[in-house]
């Protein structure tokens, strides 16, 4: 089981940059990818991005590719999102998680989320 902390998220204007940071802690971090999730009001909650462990790899919606980048420091148990040239769609509410792949798409591994972050872009 992971529990998961989000922070970072703000207000901030069309074409600024935020870093989310999610703090995991339980045994699943260090077996799992982790991903990024957001969930823009009266909208369900959708993949932003993925990274394995090793941080090698980092996968996107293509929504984002280009702008956001995810990174993981293991010795931390963090995972970053940095995130650049924001767009009002871009407004929602982001979570993290242990994601696995299936069917070339990523999915949390479980129904366990955090508190999530807001992030707001003004236009």
């Amino acid at each position: 089981q992971v529990q998961l902390v989000e922070s970072g998220g703000g207000l901030v204007q069309t074409g600024g940059s935020l870093r989310l940071s999610c703090a995991a802690s339980g045994r699943a971090f260090s077996t799992y990818a982790m991903g990024w999730f957001r969930q823009a009001p009266g909208k369900e909650r959708i993949f932003v991005a993925a990274i394995n462990r090793s941080g090698a790899d980092g996968y996107y919606a293509d929504s984002v590719k280009g702008r956001f980048t995810i990174s993981i420091d293991n010795a931390k148990n963090t995972v970053y999102l940095q995130m650049n040239s924001l767009k009002p769609e871009d407004t929602a509410v982001y979570y993290c998680n242990a994601v696995e792949s299936y069917e070339h798409k990523w999915w949390p591994v479980n129904d366990l989320w955090g508190q999530g972050t807001q992030v707001t872009v003004s236009s």
